[in-house]
């Protein structure tokens, strides 16, 4: 992990742009983490349209997380931002908004070629970025992962046992194959539906709350649309990796 920039935030947060191989990423710590034993990580996911144009909802995230005296990080997703186009990935979002823009129903063929191979390489990467924050003195366990492309967050569930919780946003189509992965899911959940969300199967969303195997899982369902998430939301969920994560 190299550090190629660090700037402290008006709040006291140290901000600190890093790269992992061709992988940048994100990492924000509490003003007090250097100076006192180490805090707790959460890993913010976040759709793939780039660091950049994420980067106002991400550090406002991790404002708020780093009041509550965790550390958070987030890394650049394959085929977003500056990283190398993924023609594949491209032409799977090409087809998405073609069905979306003529109103036809997203079929699992399209679903499965936009999710399953970023969940494939995704989630390795989130791995090798886990290893090398857990290594800095001012990072400790136990570590939450939050929001993201709910499949991402799924898989890290099953496979990674450094993540002991998780809240993750149900809004983004969910393949097939991912819900038999869902019952293998037993960390605590939190899971926050928006239910007017205009590009989500809400019923997909039920489906696979239902199917998850964690024996503490909640679900926060809330009116509005994608980015209309209610301030109480995101205040229930900081509650949740509170009790979990300390």
């Amino acid at each position: 992990m190299h550090f190629a920039s660090e700037q402290r935030l008006d709040d006291g947060v140290l901000e600190r742009e890093f790269t992992l191989g061709e992988i940048p990423g994100i990492l924000w710590t509490p003003d007090f983490a250097s100076e006192s034993a180490p805090v707790p990580l959460i890993l913010l996911g976040h759709p793939p349209l780039g660091l950049r144009k994420m980067y106002p909802r991400l550090v406002a995230r991790a404002r708020h997380a780093a009041a509550d005296g965790f550390a958070t990080a987030t890394i650049e997703l394959p085929g977003s931002g500056d990283r190398p186009r993924w023609p594949a990935a491209e032409q799977a979002r090409a087809d998405l908004r073609r069905a979306l823009q003529a109103g036809e129903p997203v079929s699992d063929e399209i679903i499965d070629a936009l999710i399953l191979p970023l969940v494939e390489k995704a989630v390795p990467e989130w791995q090798a970025a886990l290893d090398a924050l857990l290594s800095l003195p001012e990072i400790c366990g136990p570590v939450g992962y939050s929001g993201g492309v709910i499949s991402i967050g799924v898989r890290l569930a099953v496979v990674e046992p450094r993540i002991v919780a998780a809240g993750l946003f149900a809004g983004s189509f969910v393949p097939r194959a991912m819900f038999q992965e869902a019952r293998q899911v037993t960390i605590p959940l939190h899971v926050l539906l928006q239910w007017d969300d205009e590009g989500n199967d809400r019923q997909a969303a039920l489906d696979l709350f239902d199917a998850f195997g964690s024996k503490e899982k909640s679900l926060h369902a809330n009116m509005g649309g994608h980015t209309g998430v209610p301030q109480f939301a995101a205040d229930a969920a900081a509650q949740f990796f509170t009790r979990h994560l300390k």
